[in-house]
């Protein structure tokens, strides 16, 4: 019997066969606007709402900013700080200026992959984290490419050996349909491809579950929508990828 972590978005367990199994670290790649981060703030406040604990690590972001967004879909993630289920890392600020000063979890050089490491292991072992979200991983290693696969497999160990069920936010161009880095792929547990794609002057966003170690799932490519609640799955209607555009039945 495979442990599942739910995803807690609508339509999205149905294609995973119930959830990503437990202490899976997952990809979530796509280019800009594709949705990304929606998915993996929407994923952690599933998890508040089931008793589960969780972690965001912002590398790309202000933690001012992240917790703003994730109040406009009514994801009201102080309360949880409070209480000390839910830890924002600040990994974008280096502590600089006064809302960064109150931060609790400072990473203060992200070149640093061992205070990086050493600020996340803090605050998964004091919220007692079951979900983590990293934001981007991109950002560690766009200045290396060569040391990408390195850099996720201890990310992965960390990650994976306290217990926690992990998606990892990759950034990829426009026109890029790899997974952003060199040999990451093979690092994950799990990638989930989210896709924007112009068909006939509209934009259509759809996604594809390219792996996902442990369990079996759906192998199609399928419509999202994001709403004011955030993001819902069509399971039941896939997307075909034509020459000259996709076909959604």
């Amino acid at each position: 019997m495979v442990e599942r972590i739910t995803t807690g978005i609508p339509g999205m367990d149905e294609l995973l066969n119930g959830g990503i199994p437990k202490r899976n670290i997952v990809l979530i790649s796509g280019g800009p606007g594709t949705g990304k981060t929606i998915f993996s703030q929407q994923y952690l406040h599933q998890g508040l709402l089931k008793g589960e604990p969780g972690v965001y690590v912002a590398l790309e972001e202000h933690p001012v900013q992240v917790r703003r967004e994730m109040a406009e879909f009514g994801w009201n993630i102080r309360r949880y700080e409070d209480e000390g289920l839910f830890a924002v890392v600040d990994a974008f600020t280096s502590g600089i200026g006064e809302a960064a000063k109150r931060e609790k979890y400072i990473v203060t050089d992200v070149d640093d992959f061992g205070e990086f490491v050493d600020v996340v292991k803090q605050a998964i072992k004091d919220t007692k984290a079951v979900r983590v979200v990293v934001d981007s991983v991109s950002t560690l290693y766009i200045t290396k490419p060569s040391v990408a696969r390195g850099l996720l497999m201890n990310l992965k160990r960390v990650l994976a050996g306290l217990g926690t069920t992990a998606l990892l936010v990759s950034q990829v161009s426009v026109t890029e349909r790899g997974f952003g880095g060199p040999g990451v792929e093979h690092a994950v547990d799990g990638i989930i491809r989210l896709d924007l794609d112009e068909v006939e002057g509209e934009l259509k966003r759809s996604l594809i579950i390219w792996k996902m170690r442990g369990t079996s799932h759906d192998m199609r490519r399928h419509p999202f929508d994001i709403t004011d609640k955030g993001i819902i799955v069509h399971p039941d209607k896939v997307v075909k990828v034509k020459r000259f555009g996709l076909e959604i039945t």
